[in-house]
């Protein structure tokens, strides 16, 4: 389960965006927070770590990359409908019976679904599985029909007798409400109205062993790697064992004092931009000036500095506890680590995409290295850059970092040199530079696979 490699696989890139949001807080303002006494914009770790993973997987469902020939895990609430859809196409079932008997499973398994009608057919929780679960629990239910036949009779006689329950409550108290309302001295005051107690709770019937073996089953990571790489919990289902990800993410923050903007934008009414480009008379024309929508949309500009670490040795205990053989699991390690950086180099959050092209951004400079332990260099930039006096941001910060990165390396046995790579064509004149003096702390890669070496 030890790779020959060094434990921990460190990250570091630096990123500019100009007049972008990758990321917003509650209100559509952008995330920041103050750190050496300077506020910082910031995109946080959840937003990334979700642009990683679902890049990932879309690679790998287009089979490109390293992970083409493994299958990738979906998070949503979505499993009784994926269950329902895969009955009703896969085994011919009547799409009522589908929708029940794929909540009930799921149910008898211990998961809980939404209340209000919009979300009755969904998990209470994100559930992060193999995107084939559905799939397997459908040939499931059907090969063992009977079984699972007998076990929901009981269980929709249980939940008929909590509805006879419930509406028995309903009823007493309406009555007793009728009766207070009949004997009450009208010149009385008005008493409080007594709060309803708690739904009557369904005691759902334990599923036989076989059939909740097997849908346990399906929902085991197998060889969705990515659930290996960034884990899974799920306090509702005792047997469906945590997965503690071998990723770990930071968030990533302005190496510069925080720029932002509060864009005015005004949206045109096509119909109503006709009309008045066609009008006759001024009065016409007048009647459809005007924008057809306005606001603000703030956006933010600057350098980032963002690190990530892959535990080369969590993952392959992951991938073996997911039932892989250590040469298996060896192999699909080594495919997720290349996989993994070329994820961290590509991949950007999408929010506000298509109005700000913030996708199509590459890192001004990638930094790879190993060692015994994760190496996280924020504290290189806990003195802000100052552009006035440092120079653009991307190239004061990149010499920073590599001058941190000679430090932690000249002092530190148990961190390699590492591999470094450049988008940038200020920053590719200083590594030339640096080359020729002899004094580059890393390996320059002229490509991405090349991080990988």
């Amino acid at each position: 389960m030890t790779s020959r490699k060094p434990q921990y696989l460190s990250l570091h890139a630096l990123e500019t965006f100009a007049a972008a949001l990758p990321v917003r807080d509650e209100n559509g303002q952008p995330k920041a927070f103050v750190y050496g006494g300077a506020e910082r914009t910031a995109i946080s770790a959840q937003a990334r770590r979700r642009a990683e993973r679902t890049h990932s997987r879309r690679r790998a469902n287009q089979g490109e990359g390293p992970l083409a020939s493994y299958s990738s895990g979906r998070r949503t609430r979505e499993w009784a409908l994926f269950t329902r859809d895969a009955l009703v196409k896969n085994h011919d079932w009547d799409p009522d019976q589908a929708i029940y008997a794929a909540k009930a499973a799921l149910e008898g398994l211990g998961l809980k679904f939404g209340e209000k009608e919009s979300t009755a057919l969904l998990t209470k929780v994100l559930f992060y599985a193999p995107e084939d679960s559905g799939d397997r629990i459908a040939d499931h239910l059907n090969t063992h029909a009977d079984a699972f036949n007998t076990w929901l009779t009981e269980y929709t006689a249980a939940k008929t007798e909590a509805a006879a329950r419930e509406e028995a409550k309903k009823n007493a108290k309406k009555n007793a409400r009728k009766k207070t309302t009949t004997t009450a001295d009208p010149d009385a005051p008005a008493e409080p109205a007594a709060k309803d107690s708690k739904e009557e709770e369904v005691k759902i019937p334990p599923l036989p062993k076989d059939l909740r073996t097997g849908i346990l089953t399906a929902f085991a990571p197998r060889d969705a790697i990515d659930i290996t790489i960034f884990g899974r919990f799920l306090a509702e289902v005792a047997e469906l064992r945590t997965v503690d990800g071998a990723a770990q993410h930071s968030w990533a923050f302005t190496i510069a004092p925080a720029e932002h903007i509060d864009d005015f934008y005004a949206a045109a009414d096509d119909a109503k931009l006709e009309r008045r480009q066609n009008a006759l008379d001024f009065l016409d024309a007048a009647d459809n000036a005007g924008a057809g929508m306005t606001g603000y949309q703030s956006l933010i500009s600057g350098t980032f500095y963002r690190h990530a670490a892959l535990d080369r040795h969590k993952l392959r205990v992951n991938l073996q506890a997911s039932g892989m053989t250590a040469e298996e699991a060896e192999t699909a390690a080594q495919a997720a680590e290349a996989e993994f950086i070329q994820a961290f180099v590509d991949a950007v959050p999408r929010a506000k995409a298509n109005s700000t092209a913030s996708t199509g951004t590459l890192p001004n400079l990638v930094l790879a290295h190993e060692g015994a332990r994760p190496y996280f260099y924020a504290g290189a930039f806990q003195r802000h850059i100052d552009e006035t006096s440092d120079g653009p941001a991307a190239l004061a910060g990149a010499k920073r970092l590599l001058d941190h990165h000679r430090l932690i390396t000249t002092k530190r046995t148990d961190a390699t040199p590492g591999r470094l790579l450049t988008y940038d064509l200020d920053i590719q004149e200083l590594i030339d530079q640096l080359t020729a003096d002899g004094t580059l702390p890393a390996a320059e890669a002229t490509t991405l696979e090349q991080l990988t070496a």
